[in-house]
Protein backbone atom coordinates (compact mmCIF):
# COMPACT_ATOMS: atom_id res chain seq x y z
CA UNK A 1 0.00 0.00 0.00
CA UNK A 2 2.87 2.32 0.82
CA UNK A 3 4.38 1.73 -2.61
CA UNK A 4 1.05 2.46 -4.27
CA UNK A 5 0.75 5.74 -2.41
CA UNK A 6 4.33 6.65 -3.35
CA UNK A 7 3.63 5.83 -7.01
CA UNK A 8 0.43 7.87 -6.94
CA UNK A 9 2.24 10.80 -5.33
CA UNK A 10 5.04 10.68 -7.89
CA UNK A 11 2.50 10.57 -10.72
CA UNK A 12 0.62 13.59 -9.38
CA UNK A 13 3.88 15.48 -8.83
CA UNK A 14 5.09 14.61 -12.34
CA UNK A 15 1.86 15.75 -13.96
CA UNK A 16 1.87 18.93 -11.88
CA UNK A 17 5.45 19.61 -12.97
CA UNK A 18 4.48 19.13 -16.64
CA UNK A 19 1.62 21.62 -16.23
CA UNK A 20 3.90 24.13 -14.50
CA UNK A 21 6.53 23.81 -17.23
CA UNK A 22 3.92 24.59 -19.87
CA UNK A 23 2.38 27.44 -17.87
CA UNK A 24 5.79 29.04 -17.36
CA UNK A 25 7.03 28.17 -20.85
CA UNK A 26 7.52 31.84 -21.85
CA UNK A 27 9.78 32.37 -18.85
CA UNK A 28 11.66 29.12 -19.59
CA UNK A 29 12.20 30.18 -23.21
CA UNK A 30 13.46 33.54 -21.99
CA UNK A 31 15.87 31.83 -19.62
CA UNK A 32 17.17 29.54 -22.37
CA UNK A 33 17.44 32.10 -25.17
CA UNK A 34 17.02 35.58 -23.69
CA UNK A 35 14.05 36.14 -26.03
CA UNK A 36 10.86 37.76 -24.75
CA UNK A 37 7.58 35.98 -25.42
CA UNK A 38 4.15 36.17 -23.79
CA UNK A 39 1.00 34.08 -23.72
CA UNK A 40 -0.85 36.94 -25.40
CA UNK A 41 1.51 36.66 -28.37
CA UNK A 42 1.20 32.87 -28.41
CA UNK A 43 -2.60 33.14 -28.25
CA UNK A 44 -2.64 35.57 -31.17
CA UNK A 45 -0.67 33.05 -33.24
CA UNK A 46 -3.14 30.29 -32.36
CA UNK A 47 -6.11 32.47 -33.32
CA UNK A 48 -4.58 32.99 -36.76
CA UNK A 49 -4.56 29.26 -37.58
CA UNK A 50 -6.83 28.29 -40.47
CA UNK A 51 -9.23 25.37 -40.23
CA UNK A 52 -7.71 23.91 -43.39
CA UNK A 53 -4.29 23.68 -41.75
CA UNK A 54 -5.78 22.18 -38.59
CA UNK A 55 -7.60 19.60 -40.72
CA UNK A 56 -4.37 18.74 -42.54
CA UNK A 57 -2.59 18.25 -39.24
CA UNK A 58 -5.40 15.98 -38.07
CA UNK A 59 -5.17 13.87 -41.21
CA UNK A 60 -1.39 13.54 -40.85
CA UNK A 61 -1.77 12.66 -37.18
CA UNK A 62 -4.22 9.84 -37.90
CA UNK A 63 -2.06 8.65 -40.81
CA UNK A 64 0.94 8.46 -38.45
CA UNK A 65 -1.06 6.32 -36.03
CA UNK A 66 -2.11 4.04 -38.87
CA UNK A 67 1.50 3.77 -40.08
CA UNK A 68 2.57 2.60 -36.64
CA UNK A 69 0.01 -0.20 -36.73
CA UNK A 70 2.26 -1.85 -39.35
CA UNK A 71 5.02 -2.00 -36.74
CA UNK A 72 2.62 -3.57 -34.26
CA UNK A 73 1.05 -6.09 -36.63
CA UNK A 74 4.52 -7.11 -37.82
CA UNK A 75 5.66 -7.71 -34.25
CA UNK A 76 2.52 -9.64 -33.26
CA UNK A 77 1.27 -11.90 -36.08
CA UNK A 78 -2.52 -12.19 -36.02
CA UNK A 79 -3.08 -8.68 -34.66
CA UNK A 80 -5.36 -6.66 -36.94
CA UNK A 81 -4.73 -3.01 -37.79
CA UNK A 82 -7.89 -1.94 -35.96
CA UNK A 83 -6.81 -3.83 -32.85
CA UNK A 84 -3.34 -2.28 -33.16
CA UNK A 85 -4.86 1.19 -33.43
CA UNK A 86 -6.91 0.56 -30.28
CA UNK A 87 -3.96 -0.93 -28.42
CA UNK A 88 -1.66 1.94 -29.37
CA UNK A 89 -4.19 4.58 -28.35
CA UNK A 90 -4.90 3.00 -24.97
CA UNK A 91 -1.21 2.40 -24.22
CA UNK A 92 -0.24 5.93 -25.23
CA UNK A 93 -2.90 7.43 -22.97
CA UNK A 94 -1.58 5.50 -19.97
CA UNK A 95 2.05 6.33 -20.79
CA UNK A 96 1.21 10.02 -21.23
CA UNK A 97 -0.46 10.26 -17.84
CA UNK A 98 2.24 8.58 -15.75
CA UNK A 99 5.94 9.46 -15.40
CA UNK A 100 6.93 5.79 -15.73
CA UNK A 101 3.85 4.85 -17.69
CA UNK A 102 5.68 2.32 -19.85
CA UNK A 103 5.19 -0.41 -17.24
CA UNK A 104 1.49 0.35 -16.93
CA UNK A 105 1.24 0.40 -20.72
CA UNK A 106 2.81 -3.06 -20.92
CA UNK A 107 0.36 -4.38 -18.32
CA UNK A 108 -2.52 -2.92 -20.33
CA UNK A 109 -1.11 -4.51 -23.50
CA UNK A 110 -1.14 -7.95 -21.87
CA UNK A 111 -4.70 -7.45 -20.63
CA UNK A 112 -6.07 -6.33 -23.99
CA UNK A 113 -4.26 -8.93 -26.08
CA UNK A 114 -5.30 -11.70 -23.70
CA UNK A 115 -8.90 -10.62 -24.25
CA UNK A 116 -8.34 -11.01 -28.00
CA UNK A 117 -7.08 -14.55 -27.54
CA UNK A 118 -3.32 -14.09 -27.77
CA UNK A 119 -1.04 -16.29 -25.68
CA UNK A 120 1.48 -14.76 -23.30
CA UNK A 121 4.62 -15.77 -25.21
CA UNK A 122 3.83 -13.92 -28.49
CA UNK A 123 2.92 -10.79 -26.51
CA UNK A 124 6.24 -10.92 -24.64
CA UNK A 125 8.05 -11.15 -28.00
CA UNK A 126 5.90 -8.29 -29.34
CA UNK A 127 6.85 -6.09 -26.37
CA UNK A 128 10.55 -6.83 -26.83
CA UNK A 129 10.56 -6.30 -30.60
CA UNK A 130 8.63 -3.02 -30.57
CA UNK A 131 10.82 -1.76 -27.74
CA UNK A 132 13.97 -2.64 -29.69
CA UNK A 133 12.73 -0.97 -32.87
CA UNK A 134 11.66 2.18 -31.04
CA UNK A 135 15.08 2.37 -29.37
CA UNK A 136 16.99 1.77 -32.61
CA UNK A 137 15.11 4.51 -34.45
CA UNK A 138 15.51 6.86 -31.51
CA UNK A 139 19.26 6.41 -31.94
CA UNK A 140 18.99 6.95 -35.70
CA UNK A 141 17.08 10.23 -35.40
CA UNK A 142 19.96 12.35 -34.01
CA UNK A 143 22.21 11.07 -36.79
CA UNK A 144 19.60 12.00 -39.39
CA UNK A 145 19.25 15.47 -37.86
CA UNK A 146 23.02 16.03 -37.87
CA UNK A 147 23.34 14.87 -41.47
CA UNK A 148 20.47 17.16 -42.54
CA UNK A 149 22.26 20.17 -41.03
CA UNK A 150 25.56 19.14 -42.60
CA UNK A 151 24.03 18.77 -46.05
CA UNK A 152 22.35 22.17 -45.70
CA UNK A 153 25.61 23.77 -44.59
CA UNK A 154 24.23 24.85 -41.22
CA UNK A 155 27.47 23.83 -39.43
CA UNK A 156 30.02 26.17 -41.03
CA UNK A 157 33.04 25.49 -38.79
CA UNK A 158 35.24 22.82 -40.43
CA UNK A 159 36.25 21.24 -37.13
CA UNK A 160 32.64 21.03 -35.95
CA UNK A 161 31.66 19.65 -39.35
CA UNK A 162 34.22 16.86 -39.09
CA UNK A 163 33.11 16.06 -35.56
CA UNK A 164 29.45 16.07 -36.63
CA UNK A 165 30.14 13.68 -39.52
CA UNK A 166 32.06 11.41 -37.19
CA UNK A 167 29.28 11.43 -34.63
CA UNK A 168 26.54 10.74 -37.16
CA UNK A 169 28.44 7.90 -38.81
CA UNK A 170 29.32 6.39 -35.40
CA UNK A 171 25.65 6.36 -34.39
CA UNK A 172 24.60 4.71 -37.65
CA UNK A 173 27.39 2.12 -37.38
CA UNK A 174 26.30 1.32 -33.82
CA UNK A 175 22.71 0.82 -34.96
CA UNK A 176 23.88 -1.36 -37.86
CA UNK A 177 25.96 -3.52 -35.52
CA UNK A 178 23.08 -4.05 -33.08
CA UNK A 179 20.66 -4.80 -35.92
CA UNK A 180 23.08 -7.31 -37.44
CA UNK A 181 23.48 -8.99 -34.05
CA UNK A 182 19.72 -9.44 -33.86
CA UNK A 183 19.64 -10.94 -37.35
CA UNK A 184 22.85 -13.00 -37.67
CA UNK A 185 24.28 -15.47 -35.18
CA UNK A 186 27.88 -14.69 -36.19
CA UNK A 187 27.38 -10.95 -35.61
CA UNK A 188 25.80 -11.67 -32.22
CA UNK A 189 28.84 -13.77 -31.22
CA UNK A 190 31.28 -11.04 -32.24
CA UNK A 191 29.33 -8.27 -30.50
CA UNK A 192 28.92 -10.33 -27.34
CA UNK A 193 32.62 -11.13 -27.11
CA UNK A 194 33.54 -7.51 -27.75
CA UNK A 195 31.21 -6.24 -25.03
CA UNK A 196 32.46 -8.89 -22.61
CA UNK A 197 36.04 -7.66 -23.15
CA UNK A 198 34.96 -4.09 -22.43
CA UNK A 199 33.09 -5.15 -19.30
CA UNK A 200 36.19 -7.06 -18.20
CA UNK A 201 38.03 -3.73 -17.93
CA UNK A 202 35.73 -2.58 -15.13
CA UNK A 203 36.88 -2.76 -11.50
CA UNK A 204 36.33 -6.17 -9.94
CA UNK A 205 33.69 -4.88 -7.49
CA UNK A 206 31.34 -3.73 -10.25
CA UNK A 207 32.37 -6.19 -12.97
CA UNK A 208 29.49 -8.45 -14.11
CA UNK A 209 29.93 -12.23 -14.39
CA UNK A 210 31.89 -13.74 -17.27
CA UNK A 211 30.06 -13.92 -20.61
CA UNK A 212 27.37 -11.59 -19.23
CA UNK A 213 26.94 -9.62 -22.48
CA UNK A 214 27.10 -12.70 -24.71
CA UNK A 215 24.46 -14.49 -22.66
CA UNK A 216 22.18 -11.42 -22.66
CA UNK A 217 22.46 -10.99 -26.45
CA UNK A 218 21.78 -14.66 -27.10
CA UNK A 219 18.75 -14.63 -24.80
CA UNK A 220 17.41 -11.59 -26.64
CA UNK A 221 18.02 -13.27 -30.01
CA UNK A 222 16.31 -16.44 -28.85
CA UNK A 223 13.25 -14.42 -27.86
CA UNK A 224 13.01 -12.25 -30.96
CA UNK A 225 14.95 -13.97 -33.78
CA UNK A 226 11.95 -15.42 -35.64
CA UNK A 227 9.97 -12.16 -35.74
CA UNK A 228 13.03 -10.03 -36.54
CA UNK A 229 14.18 -12.36 -39.33
CA UNK A 230 10.81 -12.67 -41.06
CA UNK A 231 9.19 -9.32 -40.38
CA UNK A 232 11.96 -6.72 -40.25
CA UNK A 233 10.77 -4.98 -43.47
CA UNK A 234 7.34 -4.26 -42.02
CA UNK A 235 8.84 -3.17 -38.71
CA UNK A 236 11.34 -0.81 -40.35
CA UNK A 237 9.08 0.64 -43.05
CA UNK A 238 6.25 1.15 -40.57
CA UNK A 239 8.53 2.97 -38.13
CA UNK A 240 10.06 5.10 -40.89
CA UNK A 241 6.61 6.08 -42.20
CA UNK A 242 5.42 6.89 -38.67
CA UNK A 243 8.38 9.19 -37.99
CA UNK A 244 8.20 10.81 -41.44
CA UNK A 245 4.52 11.66 -40.92
CA UNK A 246 5.27 13.07 -37.47
CA UNK A 247 8.00 15.21 -39.02
CA UNK A 248 5.45 16.48 -41.54
CA UNK A 249 3.17 17.40 -38.63
CA UNK A 250 6.01 19.43 -37.15
CA UNK A 251 6.60 21.14 -40.51
CA UNK A 252 2.89 22.04 -40.64
CA UNK A 253 3.03 23.42 -37.09
CA UNK A 254 5.98 25.60 -38.04
CA UNK A 255 4.44 26.77 -41.31
CA UNK A 256 1.09 27.53 -39.67
CA UNK A 257 2.66 29.63 -36.92
CA UNK A 258 5.22 31.40 -39.11
CA UNK A 259 8.25 29.63 -37.62
CA UNK A 260 9.34 27.42 -40.51
CA UNK A 261 13.18 27.45 -40.64
CA UNK A 262 13.72 25.23 -43.70
CA UNK A 263 13.67 21.48 -44.40
CA UNK A 264 17.07 20.60 -42.90
CA UNK A 265 16.43 22.60 -39.74
CA UNK A 266 12.96 21.05 -39.44
CA UNK A 267 14.44 17.54 -39.50
CA UNK A 268 17.01 18.55 -36.88
CA UNK A 269 14.41 20.12 -34.59
CA UNK A 270 12.17 17.08 -34.97
CA UNK A 271 15.04 14.75 -34.07
CA UNK A 272 15.84 16.77 -30.94
CA UNK A 273 12.17 16.91 -29.93
CA UNK A 274 11.88 13.11 -30.08
CA UNK A 275 15.00 12.71 -27.95
CA UNK A 276 13.60 15.15 -25.36
CA UNK A 277 10.49 12.98 -24.93
CA UNK A 278 12.79 10.47 -23.18
CA UNK A 279 13.03 12.78 -20.16
CA UNK A 280 11.16 10.71 -17.56
CA UNK A 281 10.81 13.54 -15.04
CA UNK A 282 7.46 14.31 -16.71
CA UNK A 283 5.20 11.98 -18.72
CA UNK A 284 6.68 11.71 -22.24
CA UNK A 285 8.88 14.70 -21.47
CA UNK A 286 5.88 17.06 -21.53
CA UNK A 287 6.97 20.66 -21.02
CA UNK A 288 10.63 19.77 -21.51
CA UNK A 289 10.11 18.92 -25.18
CA UNK A 290 8.26 22.19 -25.84
CA UNK A 291 10.94 24.29 -24.17
CA UNK A 292 13.80 22.61 -26.02
CA UNK A 293 11.99 22.75 -29.36
CA UNK A 294 11.18 26.44 -29.01
CA UNK A 295 14.75 27.25 -27.97
CA UNK A 296 16.20 25.43 -30.98
CA UNK A 297 13.80 27.16 -33.38
CA UNK A 298 14.82 30.53 -31.95
CA UNK A 299 18.47 29.53 -32.36
CA UNK A 300 17.69 28.95 -36.05
CA UNK A 301 16.48 32.55 -36.33
CA UNK A 302 12.72 32.14 -35.89
CA UNK A 303 10.60 34.74 -34.00
CA UNK A 304 10.17 33.78 -30.33
CA UNK A 305 6.36 33.92 -30.22
CA UNK A 306 5.72 31.80 -33.34
CA UNK A 307 8.52 29.40 -32.37
CA UNK A 308 7.00 28.79 -28.94
CA UNK A 309 3.52 28.46 -30.44
CA UNK A 310 4.85 25.88 -32.95
CA UNK A 311 6.41 23.85 -30.11
CA UNK A 312 3.17 23.87 -28.10
CA UNK A 313 1.11 22.96 -31.16
CA UNK A 314 3.40 20.04 -31.96
CA UNK A 315 3.18 18.90 -28.34
CA UNK A 316 -0.61 18.87 -28.71
CA UNK A 317 -0.50 16.56 -31.75
CA UNK A 318 2.09 14.19 -30.27
CA UNK A 319 1.07 14.18 -26.60
CA UNK A 320 -2.08 15.94 -25.46
CA UNK A 321 -4.50 14.60 -28.08
CA UNK A 322 -3.43 11.03 -27.34
CA UNK A 323 -5.04 11.18 -23.89
CA UNK A 324 -8.69 11.66 -25.01
CA UNK A 325 -8.00 9.47 -28.07
CA UNK A 326 -6.75 6.71 -25.77
CA UNK A 327 -9.77 7.09 -23.51
CA UNK A 328 -12.03 6.62 -26.55
CA UNK A 329 -9.99 3.57 -27.59
CA UNK A 330 -10.31 2.05 -24.12
CA UNK A 331 -14.05 2.75 -24.08
CA UNK A 332 -14.52 1.17 -27.49
CA UNK A 333 -12.52 -1.89 -26.44
CA UNK A 334 -14.59 -2.30 -23.28
CA UNK A 335 -17.88 -2.04 -25.19
CA UNK A 336 -16.77 -4.50 -27.86
CA UNK A 337 -15.52 -6.89 -25.20
CA UNK A 338 -18.90 -6.82 -23.45
CA UNK A 339 -20.70 -7.31 -26.76
CA UNK A 340 -18.52 -10.28 -27.69
CA UNK A 341 -19.05 -11.80 -24.26
CA UNK A 342 -22.82 -11.38 -24.64
CA UNK A 343 -22.72 -12.95 -28.11
CA UNK A 344 -20.76 -15.92 -26.78
CA UNK A 345 -23.27 -16.34 -23.99
CA UNK A 346 -26.24 -16.29 -26.39
CA UNK A 347 -24.73 -18.51 -29.08
CA UNK A 348 -26.19 -22.07 -29.02
CA UNK A 349 -23.91 -25.02 -28.59
CA UNK A 350 -23.30 -27.02 -31.80
CA UNK A 351 -25.47 -30.07 -32.21
CA UNK A 352 -23.73 -33.34 -31.49
CA UNK A 353 -23.16 -35.66 -34.41
CA UNK A 354 -23.96 -39.31 -34.29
Amino acid sequence: MRNKWIQAGLSVASLALAVLLVVFLPQIVHGLTGANVSWNEIGAVFRSLSWQMILLMGVLWFASLWAYTYVMTSALPGLTHLQALTLNGAGSAVSNLLPFGGAAGVALTFGMTKGWGFATRPVVVYTLVTGIWNTLFRFILPAVGIIALLVAGRIPDSRLTSAAWGGAISILVLVAVVTAALYWQRAADLLGRGLDRLLGLLPRKVRPPAHYASDAIHRLRADTADVVRRRWPGLSLGMAAFLALQCLIMACCMAATGAYPGPAETVAVFAVSRVLTSAVITPSGAGIMEGGTAALLIAFGQPPGPATAAAILFGFWTYTIEIPWGALALGAWSLLRRRDAADDHRSPEPASQA
